[in-house]
Formats: structure tokens, C-alpha cells, sequence
């Protein structure tokens, strides 16, 4: 693996390590105001990997497939890091502080209007990541230097289409309850 996929791993295991250092601070620890700053950290880790990444583009390097997921993670990390640490926050109460309300198991059209928000939170990372590709792919202007970076905005464009048809699909088809046996 390359220095920026190691950065692009070290970064995601920084997220998640802030998020979980984050919560102990304040439920545990009782610091609140140190609980805020370590999840306000999230994006500075986003910058820091966008900083890298155009770095070692802008001294030569040729865009790779690992310079793509950085694209994706960055989009990823904005348009879901929200929701992703209030899923963690609300099992954190719930499993390990035994204060919170039990995380609610969505069924029917709740389900199914809940997953084509999470489509709409992936177009708004699509958006994004796309939105850096081509403007790495552009600034860069050498085809034969960013012939990845357009296999993976395809790819990604593949998997956002189908995205949308398994979110679609819940309104068609809705998620059961199998212990009542309700939609």
C-alpha cells in the first residue's frame, strides 16, 4: 500500500477513534466541553487527508484508485459524519451508559422513508467526491495521470444508481417486523 493508503487508513481509524474518545469524554469522564472538541476534530481529519492527497498529486505522483477513495472518503465523511456519530452517540448511552432510550428498529414506510434518506445523504456524498475527482482530473489535465480517478467516479456512479433502486425497493417491498409479523 502506498503513503496516502495508509493515510486513507489511518484517517478512518483517527474518525472513529476521536468519535469513541469523544463519548467517554462526556458521558464517562464527564467533560463535556472536551466531548465537543474531539467530535468537532472529524472534519480537521477530512482536511488533513485532502491536504495529503492534493500534495502528493501536485508533485507528480499518478492518480490511483487508493487517490480516489480518498475522494470518496472525504464525501463519505462529510455528508455522513453527523448522522454516523449521533448512531454512535445514541448506542453509546443505550449499550454501554444504560441512560439512553433503546436505538429505535425501523419497519414499513419508517424503514423505507429512513433508507432513501441515507440514498439522499449518499447523492450529497457522490456530489463531493465527484466534485473533487473532477477537479483533480482537471487541474491535473493529463488523461494518462487520471485514467483511475474516472474508472472509480464509474464505479461510483454504479453503485449510487443501485443505491437508489435497493432504497426504492423498500417502498415496494417493506421491512417486517418477523417477531409481530406487521409491516
Amino acid at each position: 500500500m502506498t503513503g496516502i493508503g495508509w493515510l486513507i487508513a489511518a484517517c478512518e481509524i483517527a474518525f472513529w477513534l476521536v468519535i469513541i474518545v469523544g463519548l467517554v469524554s462526556r458521558y464517562i469522564w464527564k467533560k463535556e466541553k472536551l466531548g465537543f472538541l474531539l467530535l468537532a476534530l472529524t472534519p480537521v481529519i477530512d482536511l488533513v487527508l485532502l491536504i495529503a492527497t492534493s500534495w502528493d498529486l501536485a508533485k507528480g505522483a499518478t492518480a490511483t484508485t487508493v487517490h480516489g477513495i480518498a475522494a470518496i472518503y472525504i464525501g463519505s465523511s462529510i455528508a455522513f459524519g453527523k448522522s454516523m456519530i449521533a448512531w454512535a452517540d445514541e448506542r453509546f448511552q443505550y449499550y454501554i451508559m444504560k441512560t439512553g432510550p433503546k436505538p429505535i428498529k425501523r419497519y414499513g414506510i419508517q424503514y423505507a422513508k429512513h433508507q432513501m434518506k441515507g440514498w439522499v445523504s449518499h447523492v450529497f456524498a457522490y456530489l463531493i467526491g465527484a466534485g473533487l475527482l473532477l477537479g483533480i482530473i482537471y487541474l491535473i489535465n493529463e488523461p494518462s495521470r487520471t485514467e483511475a480517478l474516472w474508472n472509480i467516479l464509474k464505479i461510483w456512479t454504479l453503485a449510487l444508481g443501485i443505491d437508489l433502486v435497493i432504497s426504492s425497493s423498500y417502498f415496494i417491498w417493506p421491512r417486517r417486523n418477523e417477531q409481530s409479523k406487521e409491516i
